[in-house]
């Protein structure tokens, strides 16, 4: 994929995974939540992991896997409150700041666009302090769909106009790249380094990145070319 940012008016990013480190929450469901979960109902973490893991998976693709207040009364626990104790490992991918600032300079659109729950959004904004690089950030929650459902994308023409010729998606669900670009979204851009955990595989059907980095021209050019796995 040949990107040329003299073609590009808005950009729409993903947060978990694609601006922010995805062991965060890897660890968060599959490892603290059980945790807790088992302590509370007096069972091993082993049994816990197993049968939460059922229960995320059956919610997966719609908004009640990322609905914070959903997962709190089905499971009876504080979810906002377990997340802000293990808050230390929310962090931000290595060059992302550096692509929003260059977004910036070249006075791009720049949507956060993003699965999370409010409360989520809100602790993860005031931990990596990254919400000002952004002309908005829009919650799936806010537009009533998933990003997984194809009418995510026309519906999010509700909150903010944009011109899917003309726009570039930066995610980490390959789902995700596919409705958008059913839409007609021109630069779906894959982002295989969504954990630092986790060994990078690029995508066989979308252009791959493994940091924002490679999406920076040289001094003076405009267009980059990105290639799939």
């Amino acid at each position: 994929m040949i990107i040329d940012w003299n073609t590009i008016d808005t950009v729409l990013l993903d947060m978990d995974g694609t601006l922010l480190d995805r062991h965060f929450d890897d660890h968060f469901w599959l490892e603290h939540v059980p945790k807790r979960w088992a302590a509370r109902n007096g069972t091993t973490e082993e049994y816990a992991r197993k049968h939460l893991h059922a229960l995320f998976k059956s919610q997966e693709q719609t908004l009640n896997w990322t609905d914070l207040d959903y997962w709190s009364e089905r499971l009876k626990l504080d979810i906002p409150q377990l997340k802000r104790e293990v808050e230390h490992l929310i962090a931000v991918h290595p060059f992302v700041v550096e692509f929003l600032l260059f977004l910036r300079h070249n006075r791009k659109d720049v949507r956060l666009v993003t699965n999370a729950h409010a409360k989520t959004l809100d602790l993860k904004m005031k931990t990596t302090r990254i919400g000002a690089y952004f002309d908005g950030i829009i919650s799936a929650h806010e537009v009533g769909l998933p990003k997984e459902d194809d009418r995510f994308w026309e519906e999010l023409q509700r909150v903010v106009r944009y011109d899917p010729a003309r726009t570039m998606l930066g995610e980490d669900s390959e789902i995700n790249l596919a409705t958008a670009q059913r839409y007609g979204i021109r630069y779906p851009v894959y982002i295989s380094r969504f954990s630092s955990t986790i060994q990078p595989k690029p995508s066989a059907a979308f252009a791959s990145i493994e940091y924002f980095s490679a999406l920076i021209p040289g001094n003076g050019e405009k267009t980059i070319t990105i290639s799939k796995g």
